[in-house]
């Protein structure tokens, strides 16, 4: 009985939201990748290479928040999980947000901007998603230290004092009370609608579809910023528009437009998808843009945009461009920046510089001089494939990073194609024979090209995490091979009104030709690109040499799952963290495991398996003296795993 109400207690003491009064430093993850730099590393290293064996899952959550089923009508989950104000917060693809107890994850309460009102019988919002969404996370606000202190008793218990922020469907950005989950009702009253923000209040030009970007927002100083997601595949796309709005009012503070003002009637889109990150103390914003519309044919866009698929450093204060360097000229490969650049001290040349880290679909990393834009390691021009597509001009170089191996496959040849058996090896080489193929930088054509690294990547969201005891850079990639057909339209209004069937197959609106696209695979479904299909590599970025190198996870195809010791890896999708126990976590893959590998070494040390695939971020916090790491295990209708909605959390026993 005794023990009964000792637990109890326990329980009910930890179910409050209050912070960790014993929590270490770092001992948060408050930002997607815990720090405002997106790191993706913790200090906390109660987990750590000797004990590491020892973990076991101690708690799962399950929001409920579902639908098997084949995409796009069946759940994406890649939520990362953020720790700070005593409690752990994630999204789920319904657009809800959840606030759970860290050390149990019982639940603390649930915003659902879809609800409806018991008085009115109205959603509070608007009517439910149509669809499920995808929401990789969310964002979290407090006072500063000086601003906490000046304030009185009168205002120390008022609603919203510290703040989440989500972006959501139909453009928005909502505002919830971090204790609560009350909708706060001075964000974006002035408006006429108490709770949210929405970019639609604003001139976003040209058309098609705007919504909110599916990563967090970011915050520096009392700024929330918010991207848009928008539909490259329109010649004239909205443009991609990044917003920041007043954390307490929502007022319009700047807006920053990738695309020219004298081309906005001749292409969009140059948005930034995937996360931010931001340097408090330089105010600075780093954005990684992605292609301008539309993304695989450029007869309409032949001028410059210059910050389209490039790294822009902003003014935090007024959104004015500082610097900004583009790492692909006149896209026409869908490739996009996938990631927050990596605000990190590297070592480099023997002293530690301010680093601005740049993975890329193309398998390239570029570093940058984070206060001027300066490259730290070369970047060359180097002559790339010409375009045969009639209308276009390919761009006749692309800026190639020089002393720094890439961290990706990048050639294909006839021979070294994989096949399961020598007849699925033979019909690669067959299609290999009738496609084009000049290396990488082979534009799509009517004849069909081979684009390797694809629009998978290379890298990809979520992939890397840097260690600062070790100066390595841990780093996934995806080894995937995609077939591009350019097709002339015969009947331009007819076919513009075609729906697309995924990023890969689409009508391309508003240009003479439409794109159907595949992935480079044999008659059983096995990649033909050589394996390994999914790695993960570690770079020593004082000498630009890969460390360490390793396929990541498996993969089951033709119904068999291909053994571990075969080295295929697997596709991924997600990322590693880092710690400061020695160790590198990831899941991502589509075996449904969760690993845990020695940093210095990529040897694997501990595995446990999730109930579908954790393709996100892990992440690692203290709550009660006790190190947690959790993932989201979701699962991705989109690449056809199992699906499912758990959040799961482990420690040591």
């Amino acid at each position: 009985m005794k023990r009964y109400w000792l637990v109890a207690l326990a329980a009910l003491c930890t179910s409050f939201a209050v912070p960790d009064a014993g929590a270490a430093e770092g001992a948060d993850w408050a930002s997607f990748g815990r720090d405002p730099g997106g790191s993706q590393h913790s200090p906390l290293d109660q987990i750590n290479l000797k004990n590491v064996k020892q973990l076991r899952r101690v708690w799962t959550h399950r929001s409920g928040d579902f639908i098997d089923a084949s995409y796009p009508k069946g759940t994406v989950l890649q939520t990362i999980a953020l720790h700070a104000n005593g409690t752990l917060y994630i999204c789920t693809p319904f657009g809800r947000v959840f606030a759970l107890d860290p050390a149990t994850g019982r639940e603390r309460w649930v915003f659902d901007p879809h609800k409806p009102d018991p008085k009115t019988g109205r959603a509070a919002f608007s009517p439910p998603l149509a669809m499920p969404s995808r929401c990789r996370g969310v964002a979290y606000w407090a006072p500063s230290a000086a601003e906490g202190a000046a304030a009185n008793d009168a205002t120390h218990g008022a609603p919203c004092r510290k703040r989440i922020f989500k972006n959501g469907d139909a453009a928005r950005v909502y505002a919830i009370d971090a204790d609560t989950g009350q909708a706060c009702a001075d964000f974006g009253a002035s408006k006429g609608h108490p709770g949210y923000v929405t970019h639609n209040d604003f001139e976003n030009y040209g058309d098609g579809f705007a919504g909110s970007a599916t990563a967090p927002p970011a915050i520096i100083n009392d700024l929330v910023i918010s991207a848009m997601s928008v539909n490259d595949g329109l010649s004239n796309a909205k443009d991609g528009i990044v917003r920041a709005f007043d954390v307490h009012s929502g007022e319009l503070r700047w807006e920053f437009n990738p695309i020219p003002a004298d081309q906005r009637n001749l292409s969009g889109a140059a948005n930034v998808w995937s996360t931010i990150s931001v340097d408090p103390l330089r105010n600075l914003v780093f954005l990684p843009t992605t292609s301008p519309s539309t993304d695989y044919y450029g007869g309409g866009r032949r001028f410059d945009i210059p910050l389209a698929n490039s790294i822009v450093a902003l003014d935090g204060a007024s959104g004015k461009v500082v610097w900004s360097k583009q790492v692909v000229h006149h896209d026409l490969f869908d490739y996009d920046l996938v990631g927050h650049p990596l605000l990190v001290d590297i070592v480099r040349g023997g002293t530690r510089v301010p680093a601005a880290l740049l993975q890329t679909k193309m398998g390239w990393l570029y570093g940058f001089e984070r206060d001027t834009g300066k490259p730290l390691w070369p970047i060359v021009e180097r002559a790339v494939p010409k375009t045969d597509v009639p209308g276009d001009v390919a761009s006749e170089t692309q800026p190639v990073p020089t002393d720094m191996a890439p961290f990706a496959h990048q050639t294909l040849t006839r021979d070294t194609l994989f096949g399961l058996t020598p007849i699925d090896r033979y019909a690669c080489q067959r299609k290999f024979d009738a496609l084009r193929y000049d290396g990488m930088y082979t534009p799509p054509s009517v004849r069909g090209s081979i684009l390797f690294p694809s629009a998978l990547g290379g890298g990809n969201w979520g992939g890397a995490a840097y260690d600062p005891a070790s100066n390595l850079l841990i780093i996934k990639a995806e080894n995937l091979a995609t077939i591009l057909k350019v097709i002339p339209k015969k009947d331009l209004a007819g076919e513009d009104k075609t729906p697309g069937i995924d990023y890969l197959t689409r009508p391309l609106v508003g240009t003479p030709y439409r794109i159907e696209g595949e992935l480079f695979q044999s008659p059983l479904g096995i990649p033909c690109t050589p394996p390994p299909w999914g790695t993960l590599t570690a770079i020593d970025l004082a000498t630009g040499k890969v460390r360490w190198h390793m396929p990541l996870g498996q993969i089951r195809r033709a119904g068999v799952t291909l053994p571990k010791g075969v080295g295929l890896g697997s596709p991924n999708v997600g990322g590693p963290i880092t710690t400061g126990g020695g160790l590198t976590f990831v899941a991502a893959t589509m075996d449904a495991k969760l690993r845990a590998l020695e940093t210095t070494t990529g040897k694997e040390l501990w595995s446990a398996d999730l109930p579908v695939p954790g393709m996100a971020l892990p992440v690692t916090y203290m709550a009660g003296g006790k190190q947690y790491v959790v993932i989201a295990a979701g699962g991705n209708a989109q690449v056809g795993t199992p699906i499912g909605d758990y959040l799961v959390a482990y420690a040591l026993p």
